[in-house]
């Protein structure tokens, strides 16, 4: 590890009281015309006056850890117990070439960041030449100050059954465990369930900044940490100099209108990458020669699923609604198809399959959303932006989006549900225009079943300037996959500063190839 140059810290050397307050108070800029939030009070100087005390996060790795303390709310500093935010970085590896901080954040709403600069800097070793690579736990999960709602055993059955049932009973059970859900969130956190958001947060990033010692850093984020980096270049510009968004939430319109897109680019995906592909290796699979045979069984199986769910080794039971939660999570990467596929072949010969098979079923149909990702979720997607709590117009909407995109449509009632039920946060609108920025580079795939290339489009032409590099393929998350197109554009930009002069396409990594099965000759 080399000794980087000395930062301009805020709090590097000892600072009068009047220097500390004034360094804080810029931490929160007048609002410009392209974002219009509420700019707060300034900030107490003990917060612009800390000192990062960096150790390292694991014994043997480059990765550092600190902890910062922010206001529990940024536009009313001093109200309320502070929180923690856990920090991370990995310094650049050659200090003659630092360029500055590239700043790195966790998608979800609901992952955890302080390991991402690890993984950046290990597959970009150029990349992490030039710059610090820097992350951090968001507020709500991780080692920051955490949201609380349920623990994982409490949160067991949330998603269990069959949302596909549209009885009256049914639908009432999926409303009332929502609103259950908000409650005891409500119960065990708090006011802090309205400070989850991603305003606050990139605020939290800006004073990370600064006690970094950097005027501008760099970005990069995927999923929903496109959402974040949108904002923070929409208050922040003049601190921005490059950011890189891939895979973009739809971050110029609201939460509920780019969720509501979703169980179509979902399906879309299943029905369109991942059910011909399985019919492609049907030798290996056995399950249909067509797509159209293929969702058959699918359909088949999920049906049989209603009276007779599987009972799985980790104790959980495969029902319909675990069969759509394994589709959702296989679909995001191409290089899931062949574990999901396996998990699905094992299940046509239960009685006999391996111990190594019924282990593959259980990590496939015995997993899905813990109890802190989805209190992280639902409180930036319910809390960010405005969000219609009329249950009738939800009951009707899901209804549709039930008949014609069931893979994910079926689950809509639950999560509309429960914004309806979450407490109004009250969070300045954060407008994004690209006004004040250099140009911004952006990645998404034309079928990516999560951030879909609609909303991606929307949200290129809600940032003004930037480039949108559109990938032919699937997958959720384009850089870091071994995608060379993709790489080469990524590191041009962030070392050379080189954008594409319009916007332009990379071809999508090859699908995987399964292996054949072992035929022995007599």
């Amino acid at each position: 590890m080399f000794a980087f140059r000395k930062p301009r810290r805020a709090a590097a050397t000892a600072v009068s009281a009047a220097v500390a307050a004034a360094v804080a108070a810029a931490l929160l800029p007048a609002a410009t015309a392209a974002a219009r939030p509420a700019a707060g009070p300034p900030v107490p100087a003990r917060y612009a006056a800390q000192k990062l005390a960096w150790q390292p996060c694991k014994e043997g790795t480059r990765l550092e850890c600190a902890e910062m303390t922010v206001p529990r709310d940024w536009h009313h500093p001093g109200t309320g117990e502070d929180l923690r935010i856990a920090v991370s970085r990995v310094r650049a590896s050659d200090p003659a070439r630092r360029r500055g901080v590239l700043m790195t954040a966790a998608g979800g709403p609901g992952g955890q960041g302080l390991e991402r600069p690890a993984h950046l800097a290990s597959y970009a070793p150029s990349v992490a030449a030039a710059y610090d690579v820097a992350g951090f736990d968001q507020r709500g999960v991780g080692r920051s100050t955490r949201v609380r709602c349920r623990s994982d055993e409490e949160f067991r059955d949330f998603f269990a059954g069959d949302y596909r049932d549209r009885s009256p009973a049914a639908l009432k059970s999926v409303v009332e465990k929502s609103r259950r859900f908000a409650d005891s969130c409500r119960e065990r956190s708090g006011d802090l369930l309205t400070r989850i958001t991603t305003e606050q947060t990139v605020r939290d990033m800006d004073l990370y900044r600064a006690l970094l010692g950097e005027r501008k850093i760099s970005y990069y984020g995927v999923s929903y940490a496109t959402m974040i980096g949108a904002y923070y270049a929409s208050l922040f510009p003049q601190r921005v100099e490059r950011a890189v968004l891939d895979s973009n939430i739809a971050f110029g319109g609201t939460w509920e209108e780019f969720e509501t897109g979703q169980p179509l680019s979902f399906q879309r995906r299943f029905e369109q990458d991942f059910l011909p592909w399985l019919a492609r290796y049907d030798d290996v699979y056995h399950y249909g020669r067509t797509a159209t045979e293929a969702k058959a069984k699918w359909e088949k199986l999920r049906s049989s699923l209603r009276d007779r769910p599987v009972p799985l080794p980790g104790g959980r039971v495969l029902d319909p609604n675990a069969l759509d939660n394994a589709g959702i999570g296989a679909v995001y990467k191409g290089g899931n198809f062949p574990v999901l596929a396996g998990a699905l072949a094992a299940l046509d010969h239960w009685d006999t399959a391996t111990p190594g098979e019924k282990k593959l079923a259980d990590t496939v149909f015995g997993t899905y959303l813990s109890a802190e990702f989805f209190a992280e979720f639902l409180s930036v997607t319910c809390a960010d932006t405005p969000w219609n709590r009329d249950i009738g117009y939800w009951v009707k909407r899901s209804g549709r989006d039930t008949a014609t995109h069931p893979l994910a449509g079926a689950r809509e009632l639950a999560f509309s549900a429960a914004c309806a039920a979450w407490p109004a946060a009250g969070t300045p609108r954060v407008e994004v225009t690209g006004k004040g920025l250099p140009p911004v580079l952006m990645l998404n795939s034309v079928r990516d079943p999560a951030t879909h290339y609609e909303g991606a489009v929307r949200a290129h032409r809600a940032l003004r300037g930037s480039r949108l590099v559109t990938v032919t393929g699937g997958d959720h998350g384009q850089y870091q996959s071994g995608n060379a197109c993709v790489d080469g554009t990524i590191a041009a930009y962030l070392l050379e500063g080189t954008l594409p002069a319009r916007d332009t396409t990379c071809e999508a990594n090859p699908l995987p190839v399964p292996a054949r099965p072992d035929v022995r000759k007599p």
